[in-house]
């Protein structure tokens, strides 16, 4: 939805549009969004276009009602503030630049041990890999530092006639803003600080076309409810 049409809706809502039919003069609304008169009757007609309201002309002026559909216009939008507004404490955001690893991801991904409780925990099974990244700046290197200290959610170690597996720790997370996923801390590895490595249901490189350099956005959840009202937005 364009901004003037959101706008428009908002001020409809105010006036309480969104429980009863409501008396508008096209003057009136004019000046509530700083428009002239003929403006403000081209958006009333586009919002009536758009199915966003209810329009019923009358001798007295229009009676206007926003619609089921206008209401999910203005839920998306609450839900999305909410989210940012009341989640910020909860979401950190990180950047990366592809890269290809050492496959040490995927070895620890494909260890029974390991993959079991990644079903269970994180209620995915991964796809036998890792999406590699190169935190793009001092700013993301801080934010994964800070996970570093976080409880996160821990996958047990275990020991089997190979050797002992140390535990690793999970932070679930939305890849792109589109793909579930869940980023791995493993605590003995060949990378530093400034690499983060990615798993997922399905293979992202894939998805995403993603090639060596390409740039990939995380929002890393620090607990499961948001996590979870993430995945049902």
């Amino acid at each position: 939805m364009e901004g003037d049409l959101w706008f428009a809706l908002l001020q409809i809502f105010k006036m309480g549009g969104h429980t009863r039919q409501i008396l508008l003069g096209t003057s009136d609304f004019g000046r509530m969004i700083g428009v002239s008169q003929q403006t403000a009757s081209r958006r009333l007609l586009e919002l009536v276009e758009s199915g966003l309201i209810t329009r019923e002309l009358t001798p007295d002026g229009q009676l206007v009602m926003i619609t089921e559909k206008g209401m999910d216009a203005i839920r998306e939008v609450y839900n999305a503030l909410k989210m940012g507004l009341e989640g910020i404490d909860n979401v950190k955001f990180l950047n990366g630049y592809v890269f290809s690893g050492f496959g040490e991801g995927a070895y620890y991904v494909t260890k029974s041990g390991y993959r079991e409780q990644f079903s269970e925990k994180l209620g995915f099974a991964p796809f036998p890999g890792t999406l590699n990244l190169r935190l793009r700046s001092s700013a993301d290197i801080r934010a994964r530092n800070e996970l570093e200290a976080l409880p996160g959610i821990i996958i047990k170690g275990f020991t089997n006639s190979e050797r002992t597996y140390g535990d690793v720790k999970c932070f679930l997370a939305k890849v792109n803003d589109t793909a579930d996923g869940a980023i791995l801390m493993i605590h003995r590895t060949h990378y530093g600080k400034e690499v983060l490595e990615i798993i997922a249901p399905e293979n992202l490189r894939k998805k995403f076309g993603l090639r060596d350099g390409d740039m990939v956005q995380l929002k890393v959840f620090l607990n499961r409810d948001h996590a979870a009202q993430s995945h049902l937005g």
